[in-house]
């Protein structure tokens, strides 16, 4: 186990002597439109069983709820108002006037300026495939006993199946609930002539996007990105996206789209940025995602020091005893 917290390259903290450029994606959820193409493409190019029976759930116009074993992508639905439109355009100009979004070693006067907001709609859609984030510090990958998870030349993190146990320990060290095992394996379209794509579907095993690992290595783009068809999912090196989505930023707040903002782009955060960075257009929250994830083992160091001392303390204590015995 390489640095816990905080910035780092994590394919070289992972011992990559022949290491690649960190890979990611930028998903912009402003021109999302909820087809879910990346949905059925990333099923297919990873031959994933499709969950439930496709009926509409209750609460949206969705059908697979969240990310799952066999769901690596997800597209979300959220209907909102005119209240919480101006709720959310509300809390990102105040993340404005912290001096968001500019990073560090971005000047702020760099930004463009904020000007007056279009009108407010009545109604809309927030539409966002969310999808594995492949952490700077992935608390699945850290927690793991088998060594099932492993972090690729790209930076990417990547299960083997055929490795995990399906002991579950990562589905409780990932901060965003990703990782699931699968416990349903069944295949309900009609089985394929090929022999490379007729097979039983891996069960009882922990499964996750891989950022399509097998694709990556032969240098071509990830499923989801590639049949994208309004560019929502933009694939590349991971530094030049984060560049890009803090300029799309700063070109919707320059439109008076104040609710714009970046996650995962922080590379101080409790996982140390991720490597599939979003533009939102409301609070993490609205989008299911956590204001604040934290890897579960970056208090580990903290941990050890205060087990030490008690462990001193004890010794000494003892030490004390005994020779008030004597």
């Amino acid at each position: 186990m390489g640095q816990l917290t905080g910035p780092t390259d994590p394919a070289t903290d992972a011992g990559w002597g022949d290491r690649k450029p960190r890979k990611g994606f930028f998903t912009d959820t402003s021109i999302c439109i909820g087809c879910k193409a990346c949905e059925v493409a990333c099923k297919e190019w990873n031959r994933n069983p499709r969950d439930g029976d496709l009926e509409l759930l209750g609460s949206s116009y969705d059908n697979t709820g969240h990310l799952g074993a066999s769901t690596w992508r997800h597209v979300a639905f959220i209907e909102q108002g005119r209240d919480r439109i101006e709720e959310a355009r509300e809390s990102g100009r105040a993340l404005i006037g912290l001096g968001m979004p500019a990073m560090p070693g971005r000047a702020q006067e760099d930004i463009h300026p904020v000007l007056k907001p279009p009108d407010t709609p009545e109604f809309r859609w927030l539409m966002s495939s969310d999808v594995c984030k492949h952490c700077t510090h992935a608390g699945c990958l850290d927690v793991c006993p088998t060594g099932a998870l492993f972090r690729t030349e790209f930076g990417t993190v990547v299960v083997q199946h055929d490795v995990c146990n399906g002991c579950g320990t990562c589905v409780a060290g990932c901060p965003f609930g990703v990782v699931e095992r699968r416990s349903d394996g069944t295949y309900a379209t009609a089985e394929r002539k090929s022999d490379s794509l007729a097979h039983d579907f891996v069960t009882g095993v922990a499964q996750k996007c891989t950022l399509c690992y097998d694709r990556l290595v032969e240098d071509q783009i990830p499923a989801c990105a590639q049949t994208c068809p309004t560019t929502s999912i933009k694939f590349g090196d991971h530094d030049e996206l984060v560049e890009r989505a803090k300029d799309r930023v700063a070109e919707l707040h320059a439109q008076g789209r104040t609710e714009a903002r970046l996650y995962g782009a922080n590379e101080r955060d409790g996982v140390g940025g991720i490597g599939s960075v979003f533009l939102l257009l409301d609070e993490p929250e609205v989008y299911g995602l956590p204001p604040d994830p934290r890897v579960c083992t970056a208090d580990l160091p903290t941990m050890f020091k205060r087990a030490g001392l008690a462990a001193a303390g004890m010794f000494g204590a003892a030490m004390v005893a005994f020779w008030r015995n004597r």
